[in-house]
């Protein structure tokens, strides 16, 4: 959020700064021909802004959709998982009760803080190995229970492999930062030329106000998208919940 106030600082600034300045810039600098000049070049400069602020968000809702995706496959992967090891037989109870409880813990972190920091995105931590581990140590005794394990140990590798791409997703962003920096740029050269040229009046001030509130929060939903994992916007530990009230069963 704090992005958004900055580009609202600046933009509306850059409009305040330039209707200030106009008292001493020449008048045939302001006259009807360097008017029309000027509106082409911001017409320009609008155009371009529009199309890369259109990108920008596409780009950050299409990030976004895509980490929610694997989120919610990450969280049926754990149902799976559960299933195939209570297929296997009661031996597998040890390993089960694990798994649940690393949901509950995550559940309950998720729940207590405005980041999204659960255990299950942290493969660094022992229990994701000691699950898989522990799977890899039961001793089938038929092709049906060999079978199962394997498939048990390919879902326990599925569920590292989304652990490892959510977790490398919440230190990137696919927002290039020169990206946003050009646009809010731009954004205060179209603002400067409206105040340069408009009357200093209040109606005037609020219309600029409100113009850039607005575009600010263009921004500021851009951001928001692209950090999937904290924030307002944020992923839905939803799925998570809804895969936690079937372990175990």
């Amino acid at each position: 959020m704090a992005i958004g106030w900055v580009v609202f600082a600046v933009v509306f600034g850059s409009a305040m700064l330039a209707m200030s300045l106009r008292a001493v810039v020449p008048e045939h600098h302001l006259g009807s021909d360097s008017k029309d000049v000027v509106k082409l070049g911001i017409a320009v400069i609008a155009t371009m802004s529009a199309l890369v602020v259109s990108l920008l968000l596409a780009s950050a809702k299409g990030s976004y959709d895509a980490r929610s995706r694997e989120f919610t496959q990450m969280s049926a992967n754990l149902i799976v998982l559960d299933r195939v090891l209570a297929h296997y037989g009661p031996e597998t109870k040890e390993v089960r009760d694990l798994l649940r409880r690393s949901v509950v813990d995550g559940v309950d972190r998720v729940g207590s803080s405005d980041n999204f920091e659960l255990p299950i995105l942290a493969p660094t931590t022992a229990t994701p190995q000691s699950i898989y581990s522990q799977i890899q140590q039961l001793s089938p005794r038929d092709e049906a229970e060999r079978m199962l394990q394997g498939q048990a140990l390919k879902t326990a590798v599925d569920l590292s492999q989304a652990r490892w791409l959510l977790f490398e997703q919440r230190a990137g962003s696919a927002i290039p930062m020169p990206f946003l920096v050009v646009v809010v740029f731009w954004l205060c050269i179209i603002f400067a030329s409206f105040g340069l040229y408009a009357p200093g009046n209040t109606t005037v001030v609020v219309t600029l106000c409100v113009c850039a509130l607005s575009v600010s929060g263009a921004i500021f939903l851009i951001m928001e998208l692209d950090r999937s994992f904290e924030g307002i916007i944020r992923i839905s530990d939803a799925p998570l919940r809804a895969a936690l009230a079937h372990l175990g069963q």
